[in-house]
């Protein structure tokens, strides 16, 4: 049985891999301090975490099982990769896991840009209408 600690809020579709595992006893433990994560540690195998948790040499000392640290996005910054080096942990992330909400993000802002949206919305705020300005039919 690997243990697995899981310090950050992940999607139903993320905590669904590891809890279909029978193999895997999968603890969630959200919000927690460094401290409290630091007596919760001993005993796992794996710890997931996002961006609200920072997986600090202190912290990774206090694991002695710990084999693997998953970060669920983007980057390892809030993994002190040396500390996890030294011990011999493995260190992984997903970088592609963002790439669809990006293109997304990305395509909205540019159509936000194109039909001048914010400068609308402002226009809104101060209790005018203005369309005509922001519609090219002026």
């Amino acid at each position: 049985m690997i243990k697995v600690l899981v310090t950050d809020k992940l999607s139903e579709q993320g905590m669904e891999v590891f809890t279909r595992e029978k193999d895997f006893q999968v603890e969630e433990h959200l919000k927690k301090t460094p401290e409290e994560i630091k007596k919760i540690l001993p005993g796992f195998q794996a710890w997931v975490i996002r961006s609200g948790t920072n997986a600090t040499a202190d912290l990774i000392q206090s694991a002695p099982d710990l084999k693997i640290i998953g970060r669920a996005g983007v980057g390892v910054d809030n993994v002190d990769l040396e500390a996890a080096t030294k011990r011999g942990i493995i260190v992984m992330n997903t970088p592609d896991g963002n790439t669809i909400s990006t293109a997304e993000h990305t395509v909205a802002m540019l159509m936000s840009m194109a039909r001048l949206i914010p400068q609308a919305m402002q226009s809104l705020r101060e209790k005018k209408w203005e369309r005509a300005k922001f519609t090219g039919c002026e």
